[in-house]
């Protein structure tokens, strides 16, 4: 008899401690740099219904990692298990910190697509600088070293004849510093993101002398990114969090709820709703794909060329690296 109780003792524990871990749904710890070009700490303010399954079969966390790079380190620590990764930092993750088991997700936003906005670079309108060979002996800011922008500049310099390495300086700037830079004369060419392309000081005084789709054509700008072992054991989590995903942000991107959207991102930002209505998710804003698909050719590409400037050492097949069963499934739930 004692046995027998021991026994239906163990058994009662088993299933104690089964109904507790279904009790507890995964987190989805998701990472973002920029707002409100990433609406992750924000995609559920607004509307926290439209998250059918956020609390129930999944609990999100959108955490800040200052910049792409970074997310690798994140990754690797354990911090976070979707990574909104650049075409520039990503092969990086693969071949550098030798995450093989990574693979991308989903987009996040698209540069140089058709009738939507594409980075530029800037100079100043009484500069004399109107060719890209004018560039030579200039100095030239990106916002990194091996930064998106500092590769779409490395491509156009070299398409045109000029050495990155010998007949350019090329200094370090943050965005929100490219205005200033410029107006200060510290540098001979500017690359402008939104909002800081759109600074009335910033248009007054320049002019673009090429966009980021005239330097590698229309570009993967963020995507997300996450390891094998996350995907296998919490796919379901998964796809529940991209369909709450995109359809809080297909509520963002309606206009009919425009004045509300704005102010849910001025509210977090800390800035006027006017600072974004001029562009933020109008054709001057970046592109996004309203079923989550990535466009893999044009990462390809992106990353193709980075192996022909001698950035990356190896080529890399970004569809050997990709999963996108995920989030085409949550899109055909809403579609």
């Amino acid at each position: 008899m004692r046995r027998v109780l021991r026994l239906l003792a163990c058994v009662a524990a088993l299933l104690l401690a089964a109904s507790g871990s279904r009790a507890d749904p995964p987190a989805v710890r998701l990472a973002w740099s920029v707002m409100p070009g990433e609406l992750a700490p924000v995609i559920f303010a607004a509307k926290p219904e439209l998250a059918h399954h956020n609390g129930k079969t999944y609990v999100f966390s959108p955490v800040h990692i200052a910049a792409s790079p970074q997310m690798i380190q994140g990754l690797a620590a354990n911090e976070i298990d979707i990574a909104a990764f650049a075409f520039s930092s990503f092969p990086l993750a693969v071949e550098n910190a030798g995450m093989t088991d990574l693979r991308i997700i989903a987009d996040e936003s698209q540069d140089g697509v058709a009738g939507y906005y594409s980075d530029e670079a800037k100079v100043r309108n009484d500069s004399g600088i109107s060719r890209v060979e004018d560039l030579k002996g200039k100095v030239l800011a990106t916002t990194g070293f091996g930064a998106a922008s500092d590769i779409a500049l490395r491509a156009m310099l070299t398409r045109h004849g000029l050495n990155p390495m010998k007949d350019v300086t090329i200094i370090q700037a943050a965005y929100a510093n490219m205005p200033a830079v410029l107006k200060e004369r510290k540098a001979d060419l500017v690359t402008a993101i939104p909002p800081f392309a759109f600074d009335p000081e910033l248009l007054a005084i320049s002019h673009t002398l090429y966009t980021g789709k005239d330097a590698m054509g229309p570009t993967e700008k963020i995507f997300w990114a996450a390891r094998k072992e996350f995907l296998a054991r919490d796919r379901a989590a998964v796809i529940d969090f991209m369909e709450d995903f995109m359809r809080a942000q297909r509520w963002f991107l309606d206009p009919a709820n425009r004045a509300a959207a704005l102010k849910i991102v001025a509210d977090f930002t800390k800035r006027p709703p006017a600072y974004y209505d001029g562009y933020v998710w109008t054709k001057r804003d970046y592109y996004r794909d309203r079923r989550g698909l990535p466009n893999l050719e044009a990462l390809q590409h992106s990353i193709d060329l980075q192996v022909q400037l001698g950035i990356l050492k190896a080529p890399l097949d970004v569809k050997a690296y990709s999963d996108l069963s995920l989030v085409k499934q949550a899109a055909a739930r809403l579609d």
